[in-house]
């Protein structure tokens, strides 16, 4: 080292909880979401939270996107503690069923980290996501598997599965009500914004849409989705 150079300083991993992991990371990270939305999560931001310089974090996530795939992680493992308590020896169209609650559950506790579930799976390779998601790839297939679909109708269910469940999620989660102090159900939902000559349909489903489908919606269409690869067997 060049005279009166001074050494690089390493920022400290040591916080308010105590020495930092890569789990209370991205437990701190999914909370700050959980309360703040997406938009909310930095670096910066959650050093602060921690109680550390944003550099300490780099050691846990080399970037905010790995931060992000991070927090898919983090969902995916709860998802495994949710289906770690149940038996393996299972019917297998009664066991994509509780994969299917399982996730439900999991997004609905955390309804703001939900996105990622697209964005991320959108932008990382299938090698390349977390190993906790690609148990969960693996656990689908090899229930379908256990159907008795062959490789391409399994592939197909797997698609199908996947693209009903995030897809009934997201419809869950879009937001309805449009001012949650109004006690009158048309105003509550701002029906009055919306153009009665135009959408007159969506102003009278409306109200039945601001309902959530819960679990036994979802269920009735997974059924629906696995009558149809099991008819073709």
């Amino acid at each position: 080292m060049p005279k009166g150079e001074q050494p690089a300083r390493r920022a400290s991993d040591r916080g308010r909880y105590g020495r930092l992991s890569r789990e209370r990371v991205l437990s701190s990270a999914l909370e700050l979401v959980d309360r703040e939305g997406l938009s909310a999560l930095s670096m910066r931001r959650l050093g602060s939270e921690l109680g550390v310089e944003a550099m300490a974090l780099y050691r846990y996530a080399a970037s905010k996107d790995e931060l992000l795939d991070g927090l898919v992680e983090a969902l995916y493992l709860q998802l495994e503690e949710r289906l770690g308590g149940e038996s393996g020896d299972v019917h297998w169209r009664a066991g994509l069923h509780r994969v299917a609650r399982a996730t439900y559950d999991v997004c609905l506790a955390h309804p703001r980290a939900v996105p990622l579930l697209a964005t991320r799976m959108l932008a990382v390779p299938l090698a390349r996501r977390p190993l906790a998601v690609l148990r969960d790839h693996e656990r689908v297939l090899a229930l379908l598997r256990q159907g008795g679909l062959d490789d391409d109708r399994a592939a197909a269910a797997f698609r199908a599965f996947t693209a009903w469940l995030l897809g009934y999620v997201t419809v869950e989660l879009r937001p309805m009500v449009d001012n949650p102090d109004e006690e009158e159900p048309a105003f509550r939902l701002g029906l009055h914004r919306m153009p009665a000559h135009e959408v007159p349909v969506l102003r009278g489903v409306a109200p039945a849409l601001a309902e959530r489908g819960g679990s036994e919606g979802l269920t009735a269409g997974l059924d629906a989705l696995l009558d149809r690869f099991a008819a073709t067997g």
